[in-house]
């Protein structure tokens, strides 16, 4: 390539539906992605892995998260499972580019390592990061975060002294203190940028002031709200107007007949205040890009790690959430309360709820099923790609289809860098996806295969076709052109295409070391 390579910001986020943010139909002010988006290309066929450790590892590596040792979690599943840490047959996109010259730098969730407490060649700092900020544990308290790191030392206390400190804020200032530091240094390589959000994952932890904005905004409820973002989806060209909405979840009522309407609707405004939280955050971050002349050469790509998860919070999950990465006291010594207890309103550091499974059937909009699972709902995110000197079709809409291994294929493309075979005298594994960058211009049809599976859930999609199977159930076939929200089961229309997709299936599974669920079962 000629002259400076561009600089490579990834931004990822926890936890978010498709639909949320505002330009791709949803009611939460991201106006800072919006410009992205209007300045960028969206794209509508993006897929991530469905669960937040094997997204993280997908993206970061260019390989299948079981390929990299993260199948599902960061626990160690052996003998017979995953190891729950990045291994050493895979490299990092920082790695990579640091051999082309290139300044690292992380800020956010980790959650690619299973020692959360003890330095290990799997932290941020031991695969390539010059520079790292953040947590190496997944979900936890907004305002007192566990496992708080620069580089390799904890900062817990940081948190604990400081009352206005907000996790999501702190992520946001500790990339622009990046940048500044590296611009002012007068260093003439590019950077690449990782920032890893933990908003909106649970639990729902937002300043009262950015919650307050949102009053009222949900009062209509989940049916009328998923009924009004397919149409603005529709207009925007992100839906086709013929994929019927899917059906609300079975297990939960229609709005007017809810119980506990104010809090449901409480928590369904804390959920919105952290996205917002997190786009004024990502606002700050293009400022400083803008203010030391790097926004015009700087790749800027936002994506979700899964779709809206739908997971609720019991009373009893809190030994288990203290244990891994919960706090039970605030920093104050009051008691934190857990589980999704409609006479305690969520938001303040006291509390410890998630938004449950009606609200996230409204983030998945228009798509069934959630975070876990490999339907739509939970692998579709949005993708936005930002570079004014690279994009010439600003506002553009992509449908091609593509997934998170492209991501690593994309950053080579763009930087010239070059995948090894080896590193650090280890044999390191092909890289599985391709780059993206054809796309930025135009949709390009083609048959290639993309693949899923996470804990026996499983799916291949091939053009047109997907097939896709919920553990331990039976295989199930979508034509995604006519019905991408997956109304019409034609697996029995089908057999041969279904049985020629299986084996095509499991010939993946095998080479890229997907254990099967009844042997982690076992264990």
């Amino acid at each position: 390539m000629m002259g400076k390579s561009p600089n490579i910001l990834i931004i990822l986020n926890d936890d978010m539906g498709y639909s949320d943010i505002g330009c791709y139909g949803g009611e939460v002010d991201t106006p800072n992605l919006d410009t992205l988006a209007e300045q960028g290309v969206r794209f509508t066929q993006f897929y991530n892995t469905a669960r937040c450790s094997p997204s993280r590892a997908s993206l970061l590596t260019g390989l299948h998260p079981h390929q990299t040792g993260i199948g599902i979690l960061t626990d160690d599943d052996g003998p017979e499972g995953y190891a729950g840490n990045l291994n050493k047959q895979c490299v990092t996109i920082p790695e990579v580019l640091k051999g082309s010259n290139y300044s690292t730098f992380m800020s956010g969730k980790w959650h690619v390592a299973n020692d959360f407490h003890h330095v290990s060649d799997t932290w941020p700092k031991q695969r390539g990061f010059d520079q790292f900020y953040g947590t190496i544990a997944g979900a936890g308290s907004y305002y007192d975060p566990k496992t708080l790191t620069r580089d390799n030392e904890n900062i817990e206390c940081e948190a604990q002294e400081n009352d206005d400190f907000y996790y999501t804020d702190a992520i946001s200032d500790n990339a622009v203190r990046f940048i500044q530091e590296h611009v002012s240094s007068g260093k003439e390589q590019p950077f690449f940028q990782y920032v890893a959000y933990t908003a909106p994952h649970w639990p729902l932890h937002a300043p009262k002031e950015v919650i307050d904005k949102y009053k009222g905004r949900f009062n209509s409820g989940w049916d009328k709200l998923r009924e009004q973002r397919l149409e603005r989806m529709i207009d925007m060209g992100i839906i086709e107007p013929h994929w019927k909405l899917s059906e609300r979840d079975a297990s939960q009522p229609l709005w007017e007949d809810a119980e506990n309407k104010e809090w449901r609707q409480r928590c369904m405004e804390v959920y919105a205040a952290q996205i917002d939280r997190m786009d004024q955050g990502i606002g700050r971050i293009i400022n400083v890009l803008k203010e030391t002349n790097q926004l015009e050469d700087t790749i800027i790509i936002f994506l979700s790690d899964n779709g809206g998860c739908a997971e609720e919070i019991g009373p009893d999950w809190g030994p288990r959430l203290v244990k891994n990465s919960a706090r039970a006291k605030t920093r104050s010594g009051e008691e934190v309360i857990f589980g999704d207890r409609p006479e305690y309103m969520p938001g303040p550091e006291n509390t410890y709820q998630s938004y449950g499974i009606a609200w996230a059937n409204v983030s998945n909009t228009p798509f069934k099923l959630y975070k876990h699972w490999v339907h739509e709902g939970g692998i579709a995110t949005p993708l936005i790609v930002h570079w004014p000197k690279g994009i010439k079709a600003k506002g553009a809409i992509r449908h091609s289809p593509a997934q998170l291994t492209d991501i690593m294929a994309t950053v080579l493309d763009v930087t010239g860098a070059s995948y090894p075979e080896s590193y650090k005298g280890n044999k390191i594994l092909p890289l599985e996806g391709q780059s993206i960058v054809p796309f930025f211009e135009e949709d390009i049809e083609e048959e290639r295969p993309l693949y899923w599976e996470h804990e026996g859930i499983s799916a291949i999609r091939i053009g047109k076709w997907k097939l896709v199977k919920r553990y331990p159930g039976e295989w199930e076939l979508y034509d995604m052109q006519s019905d991408r929200t997956e109304h019409h089961n034609v697996a029995y229309q089908y057999p041969k295409r279904v049985a020629k997709m299986i084996k095509k299936y499991d010939a993946w599974a095998k080479r890229c070391g997907v254990i099967p669920r009844e042997k982690i079962l076992k264990r």
